[in-house]
Order: C-alpha cells, then sequence, then structure tokens
C-alpha cells in the first residue's frame, strides 16, 4: 500500500525525512481493525516525528499520521481516535498512552489498524475530509476550551496564533458556543481569517488586550508566553497544548503564584469526547477550515507547506 513515512530524522528541513513509498498492509490483530483511509490530516506532531522528537531510530520507519476518516470492514464510515493504550481497549491496562504513529504505524496511508474500540462512527453530514480534520486539533481544542478551562457562554478566552489547525479550531469552537474569542496574529492574513471564524476581537502579536480574560489557549510557546500570562485574569486559566516556538525561557513564576493563575496542560481526549464532539459540530453547523487537500503522493509537498506556517486551517492529505 502506499504510505507516507519517515525514514530518517531531519531537524532542519522535516520534509527531507520523508519517504512516500510502498508499505506491508497492516497485519491482522485480535480486537484491532483496519481502515481505508479516505482522507488524513496533518499535525505538528507530524514534524516533530520527522525531526526526531518522540521516536527512536531503530523504530523507522514509522508510517506518520494521527487523523483518520475512512471505511470500516464493514463498510460503515468512520473517524479514527489517535490514542493508544489509554482505555486498554487493543493493547492491554499496562500499555502506556502513545498516539498513533508514535508506537503504531500511523494514518498516512492507504490503510491503517487500529484498537476496534478506537472507531468512531462518522456523521453522514461530514465529509471524509472534514472529519479527518477532527481527531488531533479540534478534539485538543475541544478538551481544552471545555473540560481544562471549564469555560461557560458569556466568558472570554484569548487565543495565541490564529492560523493553524488547533488555533482556528479553538477560535470556531468558542465563538459556536457563545464564547467572547480574542485572537492574536502577526499576519493580517490570519486575522481576518480568525474575524470570519467568529472571533470577537483580533490584534496583533503581544498587543494589550481590551480586558484580561478568563483563560488562555497555548500552544506556541516561548514567542507568547509572557503575553498569556499577564493577559490571564486574577484565578483564571492558562491551558498549555504545545510549544512551536520553544519553551519559555522564564515561567513567569511570581506573577502565576500572585495572581493565582493555574497552568493546565491537555493532549487529545477521550474517545467519548470525540463523539460528544462530531455531535456537537453537526448540531452547530460547524465545520473544519480546510487549508489545501493533497493527494497522498504529495506528502512532501503538504508537509513543507504546514512547517512553512503559511496554512490557515488543516491540510489535508487523500489516498
Amino acid at each position: 500500500m502506499l504510505a507516507a513515512s519517515v525514514t530518517r530524522f531531519s531537524p532542519d528541513s522535516p520534509a527531507d525525512g520523508l519517504e512516500v513509498g510502498d508499505r506491508p498492509e497492516p497485519a491482522s490483530r485480535d480486537a484491532w481493525t483496519t481502515v481505508d483511509v479516505r482522507a488524513a490530516s496533518l499535525n505538528h506532531h507530524d514534524l516533530w516525528s520527522l525531526r526526531g522528537v518522540g521516536l527512536r531510530a531503530e523504530q523507522l520507519p514509522m508510517i506518520l499520521g494521527t487523523d483518520a476518516a475512512g471505511y470500516a470492514p464493514d463498510g460503515s464510515a468512520v473517524v479514527v481516535h489517535a490514542v493508544i493504550g489509554a482505555d486498554g481497549h487493543g493493547v492491554g491496562p499496562d500499555e502506556p498512552r502513545t498516539l498513533l504513529s508514535e508506537r503504531y504505524d500511523g494514518t498516512l496511508a492507504e490503510q491503517v489498524s487500529v484498537p476496534t474500540h478506537n472507531l468512531v462512527p462518522m456523521p453522514s453530514d461530514l465529509s471524509f475530509e472534514e472529519a479527518a480534520c477532527i481527531p488531533t486539533a479540534w478534539l485538543t481544542a475541544y478538551r481544552m476550551l471545555f473540560r481544562s478551562a471549564r469555560l461557560t457562554p458569556g466568558q472570554s478566552v484569548l487565543v495565541q496564533g490564529a492560523g493553524g489547525g488547533l488555533a482556528t479550531a479553538a477560535v470556531a469552537l468558542g465563538a459556536a458556543a457563545g464564547l467572547e474569542v480574542i485572537v492574536t496574529s502577526r499576519s493580517g492574513t490570519k486575522r481576518a481569517a480568525a474575524t470570519a471564524l467568529g472571533a470577537a476581537h483580533v490584534l496583533e502579536s503581544g498587543a494589550r488586550l481590551p480586558h484580561r480574560v478568563d483563560a488562555v489557549i497555548e500552544s506556541v510557546g516561548a514567542a507568547t508566553w509572557s503575553h498569556s500570562v499577564r493577559s490571564v485574569r486574577p484565578g483564571g486559566t492558562v491551558v498549555v497544548a504545545g510549544a512551536t516556538s520553544g519553551d519559555p525561557t522564564a515561567a513567569e513564576l511570581t506573577r502565576i503564584f500572585f495572581n493565582e493563575i493555574s497552568v493546565l496542560g491537555a493532549t487529545m481526549g477521550t474517545r467519548d469526547e470525540l463523539s460528544d464532539l462530531l455531535a456537537f459540530m453537526v448540531r452547530t453547523d460547524l465545520r473544519p477550515r480546510i487549508d489545501r487537500t493533497y493527494p497522498l503522493s504529495g506528502a512532501r509537498d503538504a508537509v513543507t507547506r504546514l512547517a512553512g506556517g503559511e496554512h490557515v486551517g488543516k491540510i489535508v492529505l487523500t489516498p
């Protein structure tokens, strides 16, 4: 089968470590199901894998990808939940939690095998391309907003950065749920996109906010951390799900303890939360913003665009 794999680590130019070619079809395993992939999407997780973060050389080649939608063997349309081992299904209770493409081959292929419990019925209202955008970035944004920060309609949230899959998901989900969403970005194009997604205020990176917010969605790291800590109200929450610009050199601990700010980490969400999110999107007629769609054979071009940071929304691959 055709697949996009990391074959060597390339910290400075991730796409150089990617190879698109023939790989063996998934082997049959008890309590696992092989899905015929109709669409998959990229995440920053794929860039980290290509740079050698989270993988060892002896694991290569490893098929990339955490997100997919496709057909189960019985012909039903399904969305893949990418977290393996969190609930013990298909692997037993002692296996540590991982994402697809960390210990088991991922979704950038014509087929992917996952524990059967990880399959969620795909709503007929969604296309395969739309559904493939949801399991990582959108699910993480959903968890950050409503489980970690526990935001409710009428509250306010700052989303740092406006272009990537996580940020665009947080803006759209927050606006649909009645939150006052404030967005920062260096790019005028991305600020305009955030407005179209429902943001109440769009500002230059680092700009003073109209008021301090109840929570901050932080995935940028060093470039925005100080601004995030200064922008949240006393007793508010900063939820962290990444550090694309690296770890901050100063943690701003004095401001954090003096203002009693909570700092929480978030990664993905549960299978049940994925089901809830899919239902929420159908009921609110909310759809992921897709930046570009590439054939699987064009995975190197897709990864290059993701690494360049000019995308707005999700980048999708179709086998």
